[in-house]
């Protein structure tokens, strides 16, 4: 349910970032795209909405739509929470898959309207980016670009 508050107006976008467990690759082709899926279900299902999933094996990209009245963290527990378990169950012929897990945190950077579309186009673009760059290189490019302090002891959790 969508909280309608009075004279409030919003456009909360967000760009989430999360890897799998010790960054292993799970995510496989053949499975992303129901993975991607079944993300955009959960959100649906508890009224925001994920606009563009991409990624590759070990990690996720995400462009969020979020209501005023909740926390990136909410939307993303409920994202891993609810698509980690259903990966161990969904996928019977891949044994592997009952070991997955996320990583324990997750990057996001707030998005503007007129930028929406470029986060889109990157999110889209993450298997030809992926190959000229790791997971570990681009996620910390992209915490120096948004200015977010890194402690090296927490950033790989």
């Amino acid at each position: 349910m969508i909280l309608r508050m009075a004279n409030t107006y919003a456009s909360l976008f967000y760009h989430v970032i999360f890897s799998t467990k010790n960054r292993e690759s799970f995510i496989q082709r053949d499975i992303e795209s129901r993975v991607w899926a079944y993300l955009g279900g959960i959100a649906r299902e508890n009224d925001f909405t994920v606009l563009c999933a991409g990624g590759i094996e070990n990690h996720v990209h995400l462009l969020l739509w979020l209501p005023p009245d909740w926390a990136v963290s909410k939307a993303v527990k409920l994202l891993k929470g609810g698509s980690s378990a259903w990966i161990k169950t969904a996928f019977p012929n891949k044994p592997g898959l009952r070991h997955f897990a996320w990583q324990d945190g997750y990057a996001a950077f707030s998005v503007s309207k007129s930028k929406d579309g470029e986060v889109r186009r990157y999110i889209e673009g993450q298997r030809e980016h992926h190959q000229k760059k790791t997971f570990e290189e681009e996620y910390r490019a992209l915490l120096l670009k948004h200015e977010v302090p890194v402690d090296e002891k927490y950033l790989w959790g």
